[in-house]
């Protein structure tokens, strides 16, 4: 009989049952009666989730996959009710920086205005390392929202990936790293100022800007039976573009020479 879990208790049963974090593979492919040991490490975030729900089927765990893989989550670990377990996952190469896309902004932003559950979604985050021979291990993994693995940008309230002027997706910051330059998010407060001041800024949302918050807010309202307090950026935008963060680094280290 399959049982269901939460995210939180999904990432404690990896680390501390499935032993991920001192586990080692590789991914091989067989073909033609050739089988080779795959060692390009672009591969590995797609096979990470097809690993994961093989791990959830082993485990006997409840689950249901999203239609719309444009959009988080990947997993409903409630699938009688898709609105609260939601489970995004992610994975990119420990030994370089984040890289993978959060989400389509423009389906991102509309959709928070008609599903404001979407702002609770789950990121299991794995960072792995491939050696050159193909061995895989999972240096570290992570369970955070949204608000915990993004930033602001030098160009934009959030950090886009931005072609020819025109948004497309929202990326992740370093939000592990003490040397980053733009600290994440305090709150989803402050993500939701930075929403709604990237669709105002924005040339193909931007008829919605003066109606985001709003509309936003009440959708919110309606569901959690809660008032959010969003300030506009311009009342928060000095946390997150002064490089604060990397400032006082920089400060403590010229202190202890």
């Amino acid at each position: 009989m399959s049982i269901k879990i939460a995210p939180l208790d999904l990432y404690k049963k990896l680390i501390n049952e499935s032993k991920i974090l001192t586990s080692q593979g590789k991914i091989t492919f067989a073909f033609s009666n050739v089988d080779i040991v795959v060692c390009q490490r672009d591969v590995v975030g797609n096979i990470v989730q097809e690993w994961l729900e093989g791990w959830l089927k082993k485990n006997d765990i409840e689950y249901s996959t999203n239609e719309n893989t444009q959009m988080p989550p990947d997993f409903f670990l409630d699938p009688s009710n898709k609105k609260h377990h939601l489970l995004e996952v992610k994975a990119f190469n420990f030994e370089a920086t984040p890289g993978f896309d959060i989400a389509d902004f423009r389906m991102y932003e509309e959709e928070l205005i008609t599903k404001p559950w979407m702002l609770d979604v789950d990121y299991l985050i794995f960072g792995y390392e491939m050696s050159p021979s193909g061995q895989v291990s999972i240096k570290r993994l992570w369970l955070k929202k949204v608000w915990e693995i993004t930033s602001s940008s030098s160009d934009w309230p959030l950090k886009l990936q931005v072609k020819k002027n025109v948004v497309h997706k929202i990326r992740p910051c370093n939000w592990y790293s003490e040397f980053t330059q733009f600290v994440v998010f305090n709150s989803k407060e402050d993500f939701l100022s930075a929403i709604e001041e990237t669709v105002f800024r924005n040339p193909a949302t931007h008829n919605s800007g003066g109606t985001w918050r709003n509309d936003f807010l009440r959708s919110y309202k309606n569901y959690y039976g809660v008032d959010l307090n969003i300030k506009h950026w311009d009342e928060i935008k000095d946390k997150y573009q002064n490089n604060i963060k990397l400032n006082k680094l920089i400060e403590n280290y010229v202190g202890q020479k």
